[in-house]
């Protein structure tokens, strides 16, 4: 009998939270017997993952209709050739039109679309009309945190819908929080891509941060990632005369996350923040908004975090000082992290997706 036979679609193998969820999972199915192939978009690939892999960022020419329809072609050849199992999508899909012809092509095989944020059109397109009826052969849809599946049946009207939980790789991340950064100072940390439409609000969270009394104390506020509005935060911080660091995209981020005072969120939405959990899982406190969604299925508010009512900018900068000035708090907070992450390493959530595949 010939193993298990799976494809992992992605926007790329780097960058964002749902290409690091695919590498991961790559890396499970592989470990567990699977014949494992990976498509993506766009030419990016920084983590590590397991299996074959079409590239079709790297086969771009000029990006034009031609262009697109000789990738069409592509995956459709690829899935004729392999005829897979299951398809499992980790995508975000604005286009309505194609991906009405995308989804239809996948809906051939047993077709799983996966869903990242609670800005659920980024995932379903714009498109009202397409998007409560583009998934209507899949085979399940997978919502990463509880308050995601709940929108989707209700806005969408689907019903196949279930919620997995995002994998982590605990030893992997023990092992690389070890190696040494060149960082000597005092330091909280924040992570994520600096986009245009800014949903992390990065802006907002220096001028927090610089209203809080972390600046008086000598602990920095260091950004990783990277992005269009990058150039305008540092020029802000310039301006303001605010003592922080852009360490810009990094392969590893784990010893950053093991070495900071505390991790920060501030998103307008998440979905289940990979950086909170990998946060946890190294041991270090965090301090989030209540957004919707991720953070409070990850926060036990005041056991291995502070969560803090969404969009309370105020509380959120009592809470920065809380966490910084409470030296118990932030101990007690720091030693029930790992513990708190446990239920989501990778072992026991690739099980949960083995026998959803079954």
């Amino acid at each position: 009998m010939r193993p298990p036979k799976i494809c992992l679609v992605g926007n790329s193998l780097s960058f964002g939270g749902a290409d690091k969820i695919h590498a991961v999972l790559s890396n499970y199915f592989a470990s567990e017997g699977f014949e494992v192939h990976n498509i993506i978009f766009i030419d990016g690939v920084t983590y590590d993952f397991s299996g074959e892999l079409l590239n079709l960022g790297a086969e771009r020419k000029n990006g034009g209709i031609s262009d697109l329809f000789k990738r069409f072609t592509r995956i459709s050849d690829y899935l004729k050739q392999h005829t897979f199992d299951f398809i499992i999508d980790f995508r975000t899909r604005h286009k309505p039109l194609r991906e009405f012809f995308l989804t239809r092509l996948f809906s051939h095989y047993r077709y799983i679309p996966t869903i990242h944020s609670y800005k659920t059109e980024w995932y379903f397109t714009p498109n009202a009309f397409v998007a409560k009826r583009i998934f209507k052969n899949a085979f399940k849809i997978v919502c990463v945190a509880s308050e995601i599946e709940d929108r989707v049946k209700s806005e969408y009207g689907y019903d196949q819908v279930v919620t997995i939980t995002n994998p982590l790789e605990s030893d992997k991340i023990e092992s690389l929080s070890n190696q040494p950064i060149d960082v000597g100072f005092r330091y909280i940390v924040a992570a994520g891509r600096m986009a245009e439409d800014d949903h992390k609000q990065f802006a907002k969270l220096m001028m927090a941060f610089l209203d809080s009394d972390l600046p008086k104390q000598g602990i920095k506020l260091l950004f990783l990632g990277d992005g269009p509005m990058r150039m305008e935060f540092e020029n802000l911080s310039e301006i303001g005369g605010l003592p922080t660091v852009f360490k810009g995209f990094v392969d590893n981020p784990y010893p950053y996350l093991k070495n900071a005072e505390f991790t920060v969120l501030t998103s307008k939405f998440e979905g289940l923040p990979n950086i909170l959990a990998e946060s946890l899982a190294v041991g270090t406190p965090v301090v989030s908004f209540d957004c919707q969604s991720g953070p409070r299925d990850l926060i036990m508010d005041r056991e291995n975090g502070l969560l803090v009512e969404n969009q309370n900018w105020g509380a959120f900068v009592s809470a920065l000082n809380e966490m910084a000035n409470d030296t118990e708090l932030r101990k007690k907070c720091g030693s029930n992290a790992k513990s708190s992450v446990m239920r989501m390493e990778v072992s026991e959530i690739g099980q949960i997706w083995k026998d959803l595949l079954k």
